[in-house]
Formats: C-alpha cells, structure tokens, sequence
C-alpha cells in the first residue's frame, strides 16, 4: 500500500511530534503553530512505520483523515473556534460503532459489519473535533485481556513483539505507546482499560458507571461494563475524559457531566494523604516482578509524603459476584450470535454464554447481594482512606501464543478470566480505578500500579494520578523505534 502521508516540514520532528502529549499537541494547532494537516500526516506516516509490527490499527481511515486535517485547517484559517480535540489524531476500539467504518466487535460472525450510526464516545470525540485514524484490535467481544481474534489477528506488545500488549483495549494501548494517536477509547469489564494500559506503559482509566455513555446498546443496564479514555499521560485522559463524559438519553445509567468538567487536574498537595495498599487483592497470587513493582510505587507515595497501610475491603463473594454478573452479560449480549453463528465463535465465548444461559434467578440475586456489599464495603473503606492501591495484573506481559496464564505462581487458574482477578474485583465495587506506569521488568516489560478513588469522583482520583505521574514518570519510557 502506497503511504498516504505526505511530505511536510512539521515544526519538530516526526518522532517528536508523535510522542507529544495530546494537550500539548491541541495547544500547538490552536496556537497556529502547527496545521491540522502536518500532524495527522506525521501520525500517518508513524501507523505506516510501526503499525505492521504490532498490529493495532486493524482499520485504518487514513484517506478520510487527511481529507478531514485539510477541512480542520481551512476552518482555523477563517476564524473557526476550535474544539478542546480539534486535530487530534485517535482511533476507536472495534466494539465501539463507527458510522460507514466496519466494525467487527472483533468476531468473525462481524467480519463484514459497517454500522450506519456512531456510537456515543465517537460522537463526542467528532464533535470535539477529533480526527479518527480507524479502529483499533481487541479480542472477540473483549473477552479475555489478551487481544487476539480469528479476523485480524493478534496484538503485538510494542516494548517486545513476542508477548501480549494486554486487552480488551489492547490495540488502543498498543497504538498509544508507538505514538499512532495522541488518544484512544476504551472499554473496561474486567479490567480491559486498565491491564492493556499497564503492559504497554500508558494510563488507562475506569470510571464510575455512567460517568461514559455507553449508547447504542443490547444491554443498556450493563452495570459491569464502561467505556473510558486512555493517553500516554494523566492531563490527556482527563482532555478525553472531559470530551466524551456526561448524560445520553440512550443510556439509562449515565449521569450528567459535572459543572467544573475533568480538564487538566492541579497539582496539589499529598503529604499527608491516607493511602489503603492491598498488595494481594484479597489473597491472590501474583508474579514476583508485580510485587517489586508494587514495593517501589509505595516507595513514591511515602516519599510524597502520602501515610500508606494496608487495608482493603473483605472481597468475599466478589469473584462470584463478577462471574455471574458477566455471565449474565454474555448471554443478554451474545445470546442470539451463539445460536445463529455460534461455529464461528471461540470457545471460551461459548463457554460464557451459555454459562449465562444457564443461570438462574437465585444465582443473580445472590450475585446482585454481594455486588451491593462489595460497594458498601469499598465506600467504608475510602471513609478511613483518600485512596487505595494496588497492583494492576497478576502477571506481565505473557506468551503471545498463550491464550491465558494457566497458573501464577504455582497456583493454577479456573479458566481464561481467573488471571485477572485483580482487576475484576474492584470493578464489582464499582469505584473509578485508573492503571498508571510504574516500574519495569529487568528486561524491560512494563508493569503498572492502580489508584482506585471515591465513587464518582473522577477529578480527585485524577488529581492524585499526577501527582504520582510527576513523582515517578515511568510512562516517558518508549519503546524501541
């Protein structure tokens, strides 16, 4: 394929330019100092160089996107008011719709999908005046934190090509981390903001249920899943954050964007801050380098002064809990595709199906209980504390050719989501959660560190993030060219 970038001088670096933080890079266009055009060219030529590495832009839109930098550029030349993403380079998860874009919710029973509506964040990132540069690569449906499918293949790591970049947003991850975009969507069940954001050394953040719309949808009550921003540093998932928040009549759950907005959170004050670490989640295992990882970010919180114990909220029943929940899920969502198209599934789709198939009312009432102690638990929890912290996966980055770590530790795993526990757990209590860079394996995999807040308080939570950016600012390390 003939490159599509054209030939510019940008005002740095290609290189440069595509590693520049999205606030940073918004500031410059509206500025003047660079065009709409020199940018998404530069990020063009970058998908074009590394892209066929990793395999993350499984989509790419790039024709519509220098047409869209050409139109943006005009609008600025006459005067026109730009959007807080005006310019920005980005990509979008494949399950999120993208009007006359295929979109495959990564499964071959979609391979041939082109939907005629967006989806509400891609609305909102348009709106904003993002420039889409296609989709990014996720597992079938997001099921399992490994980004693989049967239609476009896997998901490279970008710091070594041989183990995973994570999922279900690994593609968005992956592409954040070689410099593709300047910020990607995602979504998160059970982790799959936060896992791919600490393989591939980016932030990832959950928020609260309803913070993001998720509209259209089969199963709009969803009350596991979310859709969430990503970025290569804290201010720019609070810019995405702020553009794509706030309440869709389409979604039942969804809440109305706070009046101060997400914008870039203040540095301020942590000494003195009370910090709840719970280095095991309850009791699971973990690999030994997750737990260095974790010794050397409680090493940073005290020396920004935060007071760090540990403490955590009993997580009785919250496996169940997310288990039945998701399973649930499954079958509201994928139901129908298992009986028309359930041989082009993989197994372990099949497997959550009609696992949710299968229940019945006593196992999703028991499931709603503990989910409701769950968050009353983490609630009492963040009363004694400002913030928890924990480790992000129980392993780093795996096999590429693996599936799913069979055993941590010695300890084995129940099926393809037992490895991610860490993760799943605290999305049964409902609290924002946001994965951020910390350390590195000795040969150089990234390993991150998750800050879980006060529900519904998303600003705060990202306010403390930055501070722990400042304090330990792993997440500039990129990966080889």
């Amino acid at each position: 394929m003939p490159s599509l970038a054209k030939k510019s001088s940008p005002a740095a670096p290609v290189s440069e330019l595509c590693f520049l933080d999205a606030v940073a890079l918004a500031t410059a266009i509206r500025k003047r100092q660079l065009s709409v055009h020199e940018v998404i060219s530069a990020h063009i030529a970058q998908c074009e160089r590394t892209n066929p590495r990793v395999n993350a832009i499984v989509t790419p839109t790039y024709e519509a996107a220098l047409q869209d930098a050409e139109a943006c550029d005009v609008l600025l030349a006459h005067g026109h008011e730009p959007g807080p993403l005006f310019g920005l380079p980005v990509a979008h998860k494949d399950s999120f719709l993208t009007q006359g874009v295929r979109t495959t919710f990564g499964s071959a029973a979609y391979a041939d999908n082109v939907p005629a509506r967006d989806s509400a964040v891609v609305a909102r990132q348009k709106h904003a005046g993002a420039i889409g540069l296609g989709k990014t690569n996720m597992p079938e449906f997001g099921a399992g934190s490994h980004t693989f499918n049967a239609v476009f293949g896997a998901t490279r790591n970008p710091y070594r090509s041989d183990v995973t970049a994570g999922g279900s947003s690994g593609g968005a991850a992956a592409a954040l981390a070689c410099g593709m975009v300047a910020l990607a969507d995602g979504s998160d069940m059970g982790g799959s903001l936060r896992n791919p954001a600490s393989f591939c050394n980016v932030v990832g953040l959950r928020p609260s249920i309803g913070r993001v719309p998720m509209a259209p949808s089969a199963y709009p009550f969803n009350t596991l899943t979310v859709g969430g921003p990503m970025g290569r540093s804290v201010a720019d998932v609070a810019l995405l954050l702020d553009a794509i928040a706030g309440h869709d009549p389409e979604d039942p759950l969804s809440v109305a964007r706070p009046d101060h907005g997400f914008g870039l959170p203040a540095l301020q004050e942590t000494r003195g801050l009370r910090i709840a670490l719970s280095p095991t989640l309850g009791g699971l295992p973990f690999e030994a380098p997750v737990r260095q990882a974790l010794r050397e970010g409680v090493a940073h919180l005290e020396a920004m002064g935060c007071h760090v114990e540990e403490d955590e909220p009993d997580f009785s029943d919250a496996d169940f809990a997310f288990e039945t929940l998701r399973a649930l899920a499954f079958a509201t969502n994928y139901g129908p595709v298992r009986e028309l198209k359930g041989d082009l599934l993989k197994a372990s789709v099949r497997w959550n199906i009609d696992l949710g198939l299968a229940l019945d009312g006593k196992a999703i009432a028991e499931a709603e209980r503990a989910r409701a102690r769950m968050f009353t638990r983490m609630q009492a929890l963040l009363t004694r504390h400002d913030f928890l912290v924990a480790p992000v996966s129980q392993v780093v980055p795996f096999d590429l050719m693996q599936e799913y770590p069979q055993a941590i530790d010695g300890e084995p795993m129940p099926h393809y989501i037992g490895w991610m526990r860490s993760c799943c757990r605290l999305t049964v209590t409902g609290h924002p959660a946001i994965s951020l860079p910390c350390s590195f394996t000795p040969d150089g995999l990234p390993i991150g560190i998750q800050i879980v807040g006060r529900f519904r308080q998303e600003r705060a939570l990202l306010a403390f993030a930055r501070q722990f950016e400042a304090a330990n600012p792993a997440g500039r390390r990129r990966p080889r060219p």
